[in-house]
């Protein structure tokens, strides 16, 4: 009959005493383990794997004969793709280590990086397509790839002691905001070319020495210092007090660059960013501004133009 089943489990009976409980395994599951990590910090992503590899062996070694460098780079830099590693080769950009994939596909510009990395003796190590991926994050290497050395920095008052040092007038380029690299890498070219002793950019808020600045340099920054000051006003300020003349180029003023004053003596040169040109305490730091006339149409000129043509009327000047 209904009700009077004597199969096990037909009527749950209540027991006697307290019910076993999970002794808040449970409700400590539920609680929140704080926020996620970033990629980065997880051992297991790959990002953690790519920062932890760009890492290894960057400690960075003084430049000969300074004694100090300034503040530490961005840290190593990859090159990556058949036309950008060929491309670093050719314009001579520094390499620390140099990687290809077992099995790569030999064409032209492969066989032309194994001919550069042969002549220039640098060690091209093969390994698996996997650890490429891995070195360098993920992206699309085509089967070869290069890593950068940590970019060396001098110091801005060793860069103003080398000038005075130097034989003729000091003359140091100074950047604002500068932040297209291969800018810098012109302006970096154009100061080596007409004598400049060094070019100083901030920390913050500018292009560094990349690849792309190497390249566009075409070798020049090997041979001339570059300085990376903590505040570039303040260092401005500190040149001013050893006697430079700080010139400003200003598409608005009313001097024009080849009758700068002071250009006879020590000159710092600077040169504002791309967009906005100098900034207000910049500004007011300069002892004069000037600028190029244009008698055109165009309202202005890309920053590694106008700074070539500077350099070049200050050098001018200077015979």
């Amino acid at each position: 009959m209904p009700g009077n089943s004597q199969r096990k489990g037909a009527v749950r009976h209540k027991g006697k005493g307290n019910t076993a409980g999970s002794g808040g395994r449970v409700r400590r599951g539920l609680q929140g383990r704080g926020p996620t990590p970033k990629a980065e910090d997880r051992p297991y992503h790959k990002a953690h794997k790519a920062k932890r590899a760009a890492g290894e062996g960057t400690e960075r070694r003084p430049t000969a004969g300074a004694p100090r460098t300034g503040r530490p780079g961005t840290g190593p830099e990859w090159v990556v793709g058949r036309n950008p590693v060929l491309e670093a080769m050719q314009a001579g950009v520094p390499v620390r280590a140099a990687y290809i994939a077992e099995g790569s596909e030999r064409d032209d510009r492969l066989r032309e990086i194994l001919r550069l990395s042969a002549d220039r003796g640098t060690s091209l190590l093969e390994v698996t397509r996997n650890e490429i991926d891995r070195l360098t994050g993920g992206a699309i290497h085509q089967g070869v790839a290069l890593q950068l050395p940590e970019f060396q920095y001098a110091h801005p008052d060793d860069l103003m002691a080398a000038a005075f040092d130097s034989p003729g007038e000091p003359l140091i380029v100074a950047l604002d905001s500068i932040t297209d690299p291969r800018n810098l890498g012109a302006i970096v070219r154009s100061a080596a070319a007409f004598g400049a002793n060094g070019v100083l950019i901030p920390e913050r808020r500018s292009a560094g020495m990349t690849a792309a600045a190497w390249k566009t340099s075409a070798g020049a920054a090997a041979r001339i210092p570059i300085a990376r000051a903590t505040n570039l006003n303040r260092s401005l300020r500190a040149y001013a007090d050893a006697g430079f003349t700080l010139v400003g180029l200003d598409g608005e003023a009313d001097v024009d660059i080849a009758d700068v004053p002071g250009a006879s003596g020590p000159l710092v040169l600077v040169v504002g960013s791309e967009g906005d040109g100098l900034s207000r305490l910049v500004r007011e730091a300069c002892d004069t501004l000037t600028s190029i006339p244009i008698p055109g149409e165009v309202e202005s000129l890309n920053a590694g133009v106008a700074a070539g043509i500077a350099l070049y009327e200050i050098a001018r000047s200077r015979v």
